[in-house]
């Protein structure tokens, strides 16, 4: 089991793969406007954090790769994947409800 303490460089990896999925969601669906920008980039960043860790290690366990992990990849790669994955369920639920008030 990865230990996921209060490690300052745990946290940079985890602010990293977070800030990195909240980007590339922005990338692959543009939003409309910056309120919309800043909502997702802020939405990614949190579940990014709050999420990371047990993204990562569920991802690694998946792949059968764990233990050639430390816990600042398992961070890096699950706050990126849980930052990523936020929004495209947010965004496109957003935008279907969107479309339907119309």
């Amino acid at each position: 089991m990865a230990d996921f303490g209060n490690d300052g460089g745990l946290w940079t990896a985890r602010l990293i793969g977070a800030s990195a999925g909240a980007a590339v969601s922005l990338i692959y669906l543009l939003p409309r406007s910056r309120r919309e920008a800043a909502c997702r980039f802020l939405t990614g960043l949190a579940c990014g954090l709050v999420f990371g860790g047990p993204a990562g290690l569920w991802i690694a366990v998946r792949l059968g790769i764990a233990g050639y992990l430390g816990p600042a990849e398992m961070l890096l790669t699950g706050s990126a994947a849980a930052s990523l994955s936020a929004w495209w369920g947010l965004g496109v639920l957003a935008r279907l409800a969107e479309r339907m008030r119309e």
